[in-house]
C-alpha cells in the first residue's frame, strides 16, 4: 500500500542545489519512494545562529515504507550525502524532515509527525502550500494555505524568496 508523504529539503552547506538535487535523486533512485511534486527553490534565512541562508524545498512523494523506515532511510541518505551531528540548527549539507506521512499522528521518541514547527516555518509552508495548499494539517484541522495567511504576518521576520 503506497502513503502520501511530504518531506521539506534543505541545504546551506556547498553547492546547495547541487545538494538538494543530489538528495532528489537518490530518494527516487530507491523502489520504496517515487516523488510526484516538487516546489519551487526557496532561498531563506536560517533558524537559529548567525550563518549562510538556506536553499528549501517541499516535496509529495508515494512509498510503501512505514514512518520508522522512512526516518531511518531518510538518516541514512543524509549522512551518505554528508550531514554530520553538528550544533543544534547549525550549518547542513542537507536536511531531510518528514512534514506529513498521510493523515497520520504519531509521536514516538524519535519521531513526531506532523513535524511539530510545520506552523512556525515559513521556509515551509510556503512551499508545501505552492504544491499541498488544499492538505488540511490532522492536528491543526486547517488548510496549509490557511496556516500559511494566519502566520505570514506573525512570522514576516523570516525572509524566504523564491529563486
Amino acid at each position: 500500500m503506497k502513503n502520501t508523504v511530504y518531506l521539506s529539503l534543505g541545504s546551506n552547506v556547498g553547492g546547495r542545489t547541487e545538494n538538494i538535487v543530489s538528495a532528489l535523486s537518490f530518494l527516487q533512485s530507491s523502489l520504496s519512494v517515487n516523488i510526484e511534486k516538487i516546489s519551487s527553490f526557496y532561498e531563506t534565512s536560517p533558524v537559529g545562529p548567525k550563518q549562510r541562508s538556506f536553499y528549501n524545498i517541499v516535496i509529495e512523494a508515494q512509498t510503501d515504507l512505514k514512518p520508522a523506515d522512512l526516518l531511518l532511510f531518510i538518516k541514512q541518505e543524509e549522512h551518505i550525502l554528508g550531514r554530520r551531528k553538528t550544533i543544534r540548527y547549525g550549518p547542513r549539507v542537507i536536511d531531510i524532515d518528514i512534514l506529513f506521512f498521510d493523515r497520520k499522528i504519531i509521536d514516538q521518541t524519535d519521531l513526531t509527525v506532523p513535524h511539530k514547527e510545520i506552523q512556525n516555518r515559513l521556509f515551509v509552508l510556503i512551499p508545501l502550500s505552492e504544491i499541498a495548499g488544499d492538505f488540511v494539517h490532522p492536528v491543526l484541522k486547517q488548510k496549509i494555505s490557511c496556516i500559511l495567511y494566519d502566520k505570514s504576518l506573525t512570522l514576516k521576520c523570516q525572509k524566504v524568496k523564491i529563486i
